[in-house]
């Protein structure tokens, strides 16, 4: 492997505010899993997305996990999930000892199929199974909105809550409203490779304030109001802290920068195919729809060996991995997981197209024009 710098698939890019909101909260001591910072970041994301309420918690899949459990999903219950997505939009699912039913994605956006929601409905229904599904999860994947009209109909038809995994597209818009502010809940993740990061974080939102003063409850333990430690119900420990809130608080203020610097790595991107295809080869990023707004967060393609003169995706990552540059396949889809191997599935084989001929581009805001230089140059040398 190359001696030089690694470039990475999306790494942390701090604005330079985030050590002014780390340094109050030592300054002041509130250094305790909970304080302004944590107010303050929730507020802030409320103000963004349009939402009503926002639970900062300590992760992605915290959010989803306490979503379930406020939808009471428990054992013998199914929720509806796409199948082309991290594993960490489907395992909270079974933490609340519920079974989840994997959808295929369609072309158009790489996202859950509506088409394959409907049937799966008609199908659960003929089963007499429809009323143990308790949630539709779809996901907006690598920042690309979902067809969301289509799902919250099909949702509404049959009385089911949707639970939009919005973990990788925050300020992503569908229609003109905000990922995460379409369906019942939305759930965001600021894990340190997304656009934003707290290092470890996430956040759950809704217009019910109910459910996100319970959810800050179940977040922290559940503890009853008491002077001693008294619990009532089951809870968790999972309230983002005071100190990293600090850093989205500061990661907030350059969200927007870093939105247009992840789109123009796409548009970068889609001169660089655009040449390489002249060449005779058919390589396609992933597309959306036109009235949506994606924050590309990662710039991703999928490539047929067919197409492209029996170059595929494998030969490339393995090429930029020799200049030591990362990049990822997409998404193994959950239904062909050992894990859930058991799993119902709806659909036919685009998600496992896309996982067999797609990979994901480094798309961080914090590249240089040396690493672009470095990644054009790799990336044409392989198809010349």
């Amino acid at each position: 492997m190359s001696e030089k710098t690694k470039i990475w698939l999306s790494s942390p890019h701090m604005g330079g505010k985030e050590q002014e909101f780390v340094n109050e909260a030592f300054e002041t001591n509130w250094i305790a899993p909970l304080g302004p910072h944590v107010n303050g970041f929730e507020s802030d994301l409320e103000k963004y997305n349009g939402v009503a309420h926002a639970a900062a918690l300590s992760s992605g899949t915290a959010a989803l996990h306490i979503a379930l459990d406020l939808l009471n999903v428990g054992p013998g219950d199914l929720v509806i999930v796409q199948s082309f997505t991290f594993c960490g939009s489907a395992n909270p699912i079974k933490y609340r000892g519920a079974d989840p039913v994997f959808i295929d994605s369609e072309k158009d956006t790489w996202n859950m199929c509506p088409d394959s929601l409907q049937t799966a409905l008609k199908d659960l229904d003929q089963q007499g199974l429809l009323p143990k599904v308790k949630a539709i999860i779809p996901v907006h994947l690598y920042g690309m909105p979902a067809k969301m009209d289509e799902i919250l109909a099909h949702a509404k038809s049959y009385g089911i809550a949707v639970l939009e995994d919005a973990a990788e597209s925050l300020g992503s818009t569908y229609k003109g409203k905000y990922t995460g502010s379409l369906g019942d809940f939305g759930v965001y993740s600021f894990n340190g490779n997304k656009i934003i990061t707290t290092s470890g974080g996430g956040a759950l939102v809704s217009s019910n304030k109910e459910w996100i003063d319970k959810a800050r409850f179940l977040a922290t333990q559940a503890r009853d109001e008491a002077p001693h430690y008294q619990h009532s119900t089951i809870g968790y420990n999972y309230r983002l802290s005071n100190v990293l809130a600090g850093i989205g608080r500061g990661q907030m203020l350059v969200l927007d920068k870093h939105i247009a610097l992840r789109r123009k790595n796409f548009e970068r991107y889609q001169e660089l195919f655009s040449r390489i295809n002249k060449k005779g080869y058919a390589i396609k990023l992933q597309p959306g729809l036109a009235d949506s707004f994606s924050n590309r967060w990662l710039s991703s393609i999928v490539m047929n060996p067919d197409e492209n003169k029996g170059k595929d995706r494998e030969g490339l990552r393995i090429f930029l991995l020799e200049e030591n540059i990362e990049a990822r396949p997409l998404w193994k889809p959950m239904h062909l997981q050992p894990v859930f191997e058991e799993a119902k599935y709806y659909g036919g084989k685009v998600a496992e197209k896309l996982f067999d001929t797609g990979l994901c581009l480094p798309s961080g805001s914090n590249l240089s024009e040396s690493d672009w230089a470095r990644i054009e140059t790799k990336i044409e040398s392989f198809f010349s």
